[in-house]
Parts: C-alpha cells; structure tokens; sequence
C-alpha cells in the first residue's frame, strides 16, 4: 500500500470519527423533534399527559411570590434559615384526584386545576409546626388551602420536620465553635483535627422517643470516599430548641468507651485513661477508597447505536415506544414516577411510583446500631445526580433535565437527570431451532425500553429503573452502588459485619424498597386472582389398575385486603394477577400477572416502638382499596418521629372488600402479561399493595419486580 493510500485512509477514518463526535454530541441535548415519523399516538395526543407534568421554573416563581404576598408572614430563605424561622421547604405539583382525571383523560371532562403543594416549616409561630399547602390555579394562584389535618388527621408537630441543609451547617458550626474546642489535647493529638479535616455523617431516627431531636454524629476524615475512614469518635447533639444556643452534646462515644460529654473525654484522655487507637491520615484521595481507575483501560468498551435513530419519540413529559405510551415526572421526595402508561393505547397502569427507600443498620458503635434510613425524608427526587453519558447510560440515550424547588426560594435545574434509552439485551425475545421431522429457524430480537433516573443519597448510589418489554411486560428495578456506610473497627466488630480495612467496619444491613403500581387493567374494576398447581391421583383411563399422579390448575379468588396481603415469610401462590371482567377471545380474563424477582428479610421486629413506622416492609405484597385519602405508604415525617408515624401503611389493611375494585398495590417487582393475564415483575427487596374506592391499587411491595399482559 502507498504512501497516498495510506493518506486517504486516514482522512476518511478521522472524518468518520469526527461525523460520529457530531452525531453524539447533538443526542447529548435535550430532547428534540423526533427524527421519525408521528405515530398514531403522538398524533392524537393533545397535552392530556400534562396533566401528570412536574412543575415549570416560571410556575415554580408564581407559587414563591404568591405565599411570601399571601401568607401574612415573613418567610425566611430555607437555604440560611434558622430553626426559629418560617421558611418554604419544597414545593412541587400537587396531582388532580384521580377521579377527575379519568373524566378528563376518558370522558371529555374538564382539565382539572394545575395546583402546587407548599410544604412550610413555621418555626416563628406560638406552635412551631409544619404546614402543607395547595396553592392554585397555575400559572397564576388565587388561592391557597391547608391540607396538613386533611392528610394526616393533626397538625405535623415540628420535630418531625426533615432537617434542612441549613441545620446541618449550623450543627457542623456547633462542632466547629463549641464541642471540638472542649477537648483541645485530644482533638490535637489524637485527631489531628485542624478545622477541615472530619467529616460527620448523620445518623437517624434522631432519639429514642418522640419529640426528640437527638442525633449522633460520625466522624470520619474528609477524604475522597469518607464513608470508609472512621476515626472512632460519636457524639451524641441534642438539636432540638430553636435556639442554637441551647444545643448541648449528650453524650460522647470513643473506641468502645462512653464519655458524658467533650469535657470529660479530655479529662480522662489527659489522665491517661483513654485507650488511643491512632488512625493512619489517608491521602485526600482516600487511598482505597479512591473512585480512581486502578488500572489503564486495556480496549474501548463495547458500545450500542441505533442505525436508523431513536425508535421511540419523547414530547415534553410524554413518551412513545412502539405500543407503549406514558406520562414521567420526578417527585422531589420519591423521585422518578410514571403514569397513564397505555399499551395499543389502552391504559394498563394509572401511576407507577417509588415509595420508600429503607436501611436497617447493625453495629457495635452508637451511629450504626440506631440508624434506620427512609431515604424519602432526605429527598429521593432531590439528590437526582447528573447523569454521565456512557456511563450512566448509553451514549445514544436522551437526556432530560428537571426543575425542583425545595429549601429555597428559587428553583433549581438538574442537568441529565433522567435517561431514555432502548437497549438490545442480548438474548433472544422467542427462538427455536427445529431439527425433527422438519428443519427451520425462527427468532425475534429483544430490546426493552429503559427510563431511568440515579439518587445519590449519602454514600449510596441507587439506580432507579423502570423498563419495557415488547411482550407487555413492565419491570421496576433498583440497584444500589456507591460506598457502604461503615463503623469503626473495635472489640466485637466482627458480630456486625467484615473488617475491610485497618479501622474499618462494613457493617451489616439490609435494604428495603417500596413500590407503588395502581394498576388499570381493561378497566378500573379489578379483581386479584391467585393460581397455583395442587397434584391430584387419578386412575390412567386406559388402564384402571395404574395410578398417575397429574398437576391440575387451582384458581381462587383473594376478596379482601387481609387476603391479600403476604407476609415475609407466607408462603405465596405461584401466580397472582389483576383480572378485569373483560375476557380474551379464549375465554381467559384478560389481565396482568404480578412478579416478584427478589425481596430482603425481615426489616425489623414488630415489637419494635417504630415498627409501625415502616410496617410496609412487612410485606411481599399487599392490595389494598383505592382512596384518596391514603395516597402513599409512609411519610417524610416518618423519619424523625418513627415512634408517632404521621402514616402508618399498616393501618391501610383494615379487610375492606377488594373484588371488582381498582387496586393499588405496593411493591418491587415485574408486571408480565400473560395469557389469561398481565405480569407484574416486581423484585430486590419487599414491596405493598393498595385499592382505592375507583378500584384497586395494585400493589405495595418491597422489591425489584415486573409485569406482563395476556
């Protein structure tokens, strides 16, 4: 080959590579137009999926402005409150009831009123207390309504209010002015403390009882990956008055030992009675705990593309993928939902939520035995991290960003929060290979729609996915990265989990996962159905002395709430699904079958005094009635009062009728269809279920899981 030949090779390989640099980075951009022709869905489709849509930044300004005219009151910023102010801590859409939707999404109805819920913190009142509001008509609100008695029966006392980023500042100056300064030998010596280098991570719930506001705090070196480099040292800050003044340390927890306060820590380590374990410093990069790469990439990694551009269309908060179309938005508590999502265009699910995220920590240190995370309180939808392409998702995905208010007074964009993607997944969607009596091949690739958003809260990673089939199927899944939280290594560690460095601790715990799918399958009148196989002995009918042990179908019908919530350890039937009255051309009724792919153990003992506060994960699966009245499985109150829970999901399972209703159910799995129903793959952890007076809500459930239609 000659030199010019080698030349015009090389032009054409680097204008190639330069059209395909191009070609990703105008992906990399918001949505636009779709490269494909309209679908008869998109056509038809007129802004009904607006109805479900997250609040603008303009509509986000107008409901800011119109409480700090209306309510009568200074509102302070939350980003700089103090607890003794009145601040707005979020505000986000407030969904129509679903009644009212259904007349306008089905019957023609009027679009119902586009409203905004205003969550306060009144810190400056004769009672300081958490107030809720719906404040409404958007663009431009009129009015404004209390809806906190309405929704949880009382006034939301306020040491249940989620701790804003404020408060975290002024505990850290706490440390920094008052608590570090009590031991100054110790913190010297020992610490090596020199204004920045500890980081303290919270523990939660905050106290032992309710109405405390008492949180233990853990320090670690501020390093790259800090989670992993405990130094051993806990204390115990009682936050609980409104002036700051007044916050105390209640007590102080070093290498196994229980001091009174910072005071008496130094006091005996002056004495030499402190038993010093000295923690080597790690590098700013954290050494291990290093998010560098370890190792040079040996080869480019294998990568997708789409030869003929995106086969799915995004249209503001609506997406169309072959059969399937849905409505997406992202809650600024549990993060990614979706709803209205129509298969062929009918409409199998009304809203397919996140609920809870929980963790259940053991350990032989103060912070890691007393913490039971509910992830919604810190805000699933507002530590949505930006995602990175190819990485995070593929590099031909779109990207969405989103637009959140909370603790401020002005809203604020989330770069790539949310990915679209359709990925091959690489095994066949139905083969086979004949090679009796007649020789043929047939097969059918299998790709899958993906949305997904990722929460990074504290050191955990959760990728939140909701995925479909070309079968019908719809799956929820969940996997969690990031760095495990750790304890410091000391005496009986190892009971509570494995040494993974010199003072290190990965401590045991478990993750719990609560769905929300309010299924419509045919229509809102549903009824859940229970199949499973039984043997039965019968004589073979050519030969009456030979006994044949046959597995026959059983089929019966689960009326009730009680009947139809399952316990961690009850055994289930092997196919559950939602069936309408309406039937296929077979006779079967038509529905979805619900899935569990995986769920944890148990979360924690009923005899606990804030079970009740998380009593959803007592179940794989729970159905309940539809009402409005119980929209979702716990609180963000939960967290900080688990021992009075604003919502107890317990409470929702009272044996109310649940046959020909709609259903809602609430757990982690797969929705698959099958033939005489739909399946619901629901998985990883626990999930619930719940109905409504509209019908069922499909289900409350712990888990990774999915569905599917017949």
């Amino acid at each position: 080959m000659n030199m010019k030949t080698v030349l015009v090779l090389l032009l054409l390989a680097l204008a190639t590579i330069f059209a395909l640099v191009c070609v990703l980075l105008t992906r990399a951009r918001a949505p636009s137009a779709c490269q494909q022709q309209p679908s008869a869905q998109e056509e038809a489709d007129d802004g009904h999926s607006q109805v479900f849509a997250d609040l603008t930044p303009e509509e986000l300004a107008q409901v800011v402005q119109y409480l700090r005219v209306s309510l009568g009151v200074p509102l302070a910023d939350a980003a700089r409150a103090k607890p003794s102010d009145n601040c707005i801590a979020s505000v986000d859409v407030q969904l129509p009831a679903k009644a009212e939707v259904l007349r306008f999404l089905d019957a023609g109805g009027a679009r119902p009123p586009r409203e905004a819920l205003a969550v306060l913190y009144f810190g400056a009142q004769a009672e300081p207390n958490v107030t809720e509001y719906v404040v409404g008509p958007l663009p431009a609100p009129t009015y404004h309504r209390d809806v906190t008695v309405q929704k949880y029966g009382g006034k939301v006392p306020y040491h249940r209010r989620p701790a804003l980023p404020a408060e975290y500042k002024q505990v850290a100056d706490f440390f920094k002015k008052q608590v570090f300064p009590a031991a100054p030998s110790f913190m010297d010596q020992v610490m090596e403390y020199d204004g920045a280098n500890l980081a303290a991570v919270t523990a939660a719930p905050r106290g032992s009882r309710s109405g405390d506001r008492l949180t233990w705090f853990v320090m670690f070196q501020n390093v790259s990956g800090f989670f992993l480099h405990p130094v051993g040292l806990e204390v115990l800050v009682d936050h609980s008055s409104l002036d700051l003044t007044q916050w105390a340390v209640h007590r102080v927890f070093y290498n196994g030992q229980y001091y009174r306060d910072m005071s008496e820590l130094e006091r005996i380590y002056v004495q030499g009675g402190v038993h010093v374990e000295k923690v080597r410093r790690a590098s700013q990069d954290g050494d291990f705990s290093s998010m560098r790469p370890r190792a040079p990439v040996a080869a480019t990694f294998p990568l997708q593309y789409e030869p003929q551009g995106p086969r799915y269309s995004i249209r503001k908060n609506l997406i169309i993928f072959q059969a399937w179309s849905f409505a997406f938005g992202m809650s600024v508590t549990t993060g990614m939902r979706l709803f209205d999502i129509r298969y062929n265009g009918e409409r199998v699910v009304y809203e397919m939520s996140v609920q809870e995220a929980l963790s259940v920590y053991g350990s032989n240190c103060p912070g890691g035995m007393s913490t039971r995370y509910m992830d919604s309180s810190f805000g699933i939808g507002r530590y949505s991290s930006p995602l990175v392409r190819g990485v995070d998702c593929p590099y031909t995905a779109t990207y969405v960003d989103t637009h959140t208010l909370h603790e401020g007074l002005s809203s604020s964009r989330r770069t790539a929060a949310l990915c679209i993607f359709e990925q091959n997944l690489g095994s066949p969607l139905r083969r086979h290979y004949s090679n009796l009596q007649s020789l043929y091949y047939g097969g059918m690739v299998n790709s899958a729609l993906v949305v997904r958003s990722i929460t990074t809260v504290g050191n955990y990673d959760y990728v939140w996915d909701f995925i479909f089939y070309q079968n019908g199927a719809i799956e929820g899944k969940v996997q969690a990265t990031g760095y495990t939280s750790s304890s410091f290594f000391h005496g009986n560690g190892l009971q509570y989990g494995n040494r993974v460095w010199e003072h290190t601790l990965g401590t045991i715990h478990t993750h719990f996962v609560n769905y929300k799918v309010d299924l419509d399958v045919g229509e809102v009148k549903n009824s859940l159905v229970a199949h499973d196989m039984a043997f039965e002995v019968a004589q073979a009918p050519w030969n009456p002395e030979q006994q044949i042990e046959r597995p026959r179908l059983t089929e019966k019908a689960l009326d009730t709430e009680d009947q139809a919530a399952f316990r961690l350890h009850s055994t289930m039937p092997r196919y559950i699904y939602f069936a309408t009255n309406k039937k296929n051309k077979w006779g079967h009724q038509r529905g979805y079958r619900i899935q569990i792919i995986s769920f944890a153990g148990d979360h924690i003992p009923e005899a606990s005094s804030m079970e009740r506060a998380i009593s959803w994960a007592r179940y794989k699966l729970a159905v309940t009635r539809r009402k409005e009245e119980e929209p979702t499985s716990t609180s963000v109150y939960n967290q900080n009062d688990p021992w009075t829970p604003t919502v107890a999901f317990a409470d929702y399972i009272n044996n109310e009728t649940i046959t020909n209703e709609v259903r809602r159910g609430w757990r982690h799995g797969l929705l698959v269809p099958a033939t005489p129903s739909h399946t619901l793959l629901m998985g990883s952890t626990e999930t619930a279920a719940k109905h409504e007076e509209s019908g069922l809500e499909c289900c409350w459930a712990v888990g990774t899981w999915a569905a599917g239609a017949h």
